[in-house]
């Protein structure tokens, strides 16, 4: 039976607790990324101003401004070093920066919202979850549906984000997902969203798998891949139309995605066993790496195609892959339970947010050597790089944003 695990300034210690148990009992049977569940309880009044229908129409190409007041930056050390956090009602499971002035976070089944910032770390929007599905197009579930936010995506061109649903919550959806699952658990299948960053409004809904977690968009647009937890593969969605072209069988517990730079090949985390899923996204044949290490949760690839980087959540480590010869190259501990990990914009370095250790190392690419490493809040375990500002912004489970300058 699950439990409401909300509170209203997001997640409580006594809920992050309950999530470390979670997570440290799952990992050990096989790689579960430790997200609880939650009821539905918010009702129609509270979301349906937020669900729009499908339009075809183009988006304006620029953004909502934002008319708060803009943050000065005072000089500070060189390297990392925290220059703010953001708390409020949320619940960050993951933040990702547009490039050009936007960072999202999804904020996942107990606050039920994606937030907006700028890069004056102002609140420009709380984008709620919920949907009249019918309206756009999915049948069977009348009234306002729910999601569950957990990961994000951006498009090439920086017009929409797509983001995933842990599971979805109303009429119809007689079984919520849950972390360990299997193709026959029986789990109703969830949803990813599109929301177009012009309007920030959830614009599209594309159904998917059981317990979608990561997505990724290829570099040319055209396709977006998402890993579905549950169903033990991975859906490959046409962009253009919004729907799911083909869905491919990698293995128990898929997550991280890592896309070649020409778009040819897609990388998947096989998080259930010690295996990197290889997809040729022409033919759409699959691929074992096998024997990368255990429990590979997050993939970066660096800007020439040449490496991917792994986090190793079982192991405890990072991992440099050799693509051309599809061998391990380096390893390195950098905290208990390394989880996601962001690349700097030139590719020089990695930095590594490390959920039972409270911490985020930063990592050169070169030569695998730590540079730093910094306390964060409890549980981190979103990371992203403004690449407009270098700026790196973490998410703490326990309900906070916090934001570090890396100074030259």
């Amino acid at each position: 039976m699950h439990r409401s695990l909300r509170s209203p300034g997001g997640v409580s210690a006594g809920v992050a607790a309950l999530v470390a148990v979670v997570l440290a009992t799952s990992v050990a049977c096989g790689g579960s990324d430790g997200a609880a569940k939650a009821p539905l309880t918010a009702g129609p009044s509270d979301v349906a101003a937020t669900s729009a229908p499908p339009t075809t129409s183009a988006s304006p190409t620029t953004p909502i401004p934002s008319t708060s007041t803009p943050f000065v930056e005072t000089p500070g050390p060189p390297g990392l070093s925290r220059i703010t956090t953001i708390s409020g009602h949320i619940s960050p499971k993951s933040v990702v920066a547009s490039g050009d002035g936007f960072v999202f976070a999804q904020n996942m089944i107990y606050t039920h919202t994606v937030t907006v910032y700028d890069r004056s770390f102002n609140l420009v929007k709380t984008i709620p979850d919920g949907v009249d599905l019918a309206a756009f197009g999915v049948p069977g579930h009348p009234g306002v549906s729910q999601g569950g936010p957990v990961e994000a995506a951006f498009t090439p061109d920086k017009k929409y984000v797509y983001v995933s649903n842990y599971s979805m919550y109303g009429n119809g959806f007689p079984r919520e997902g849950h972390d360990t699952c299997s193709p026959s658990s029986g789990y109703d299948a969830s949803t990813v969203y599109r929301i177009d960053v012009a309007t920030l409004r959830i614009d599209q809904v594309i159904p998917v798998g059981v317990v979608p977690k990561f997505l990724e968009v290829t570099p040319d647009g055209r396709q977006l891949l998402v890993s579905n937890w549950c169903s033990y593969a991975v859906s490959v969605i046409d962009t253009a139309s919004g729907t799911q072209t083909h869905r491919i069988s990698v293995g128990a517990y898929p997550r991280g995605i890592a896309i070649s730079p020409d778009s040819k090949i897609g990388y998947v985390a096989v998080m259930g066993g010690a295996a990197i899923a290889k997809i040729d996204l022409d033919t759409y044949q699959m691929s074992l790496i096998r024997n990368v290490g255990n429990g590979p949760r997050h993939l970066i690839i660096d800007p020439t195609g040449h490496y991917l980087y792994i986090t190793l959540n079982g192991a405890g480590t990072v991992a440099k892959m050799d693509l051309t010869t599809q061998t391990i190259v380096a390893r390195k501990a950098t905290g208990q339970d390394p989880r996601s990990m962001a690349m700097s914009a030139d590719g020089a370095y990695l930095y590594v947010v490390n959920y039972f250790s409270s911490t985020m190392t930063k990592l050169r690419s070169s030569d695998f050597e730590i540079v730093q490493t910094v306390k964060t809040n409890e549980h981190p375990i979103g990371i992203t790089v403004d690449e407009g500002t270098g700026r790196v912004w973490v998410a703490d489970y326990g309900g906070t944003i916090e934001v570090f300058a890396d100074r030259k």
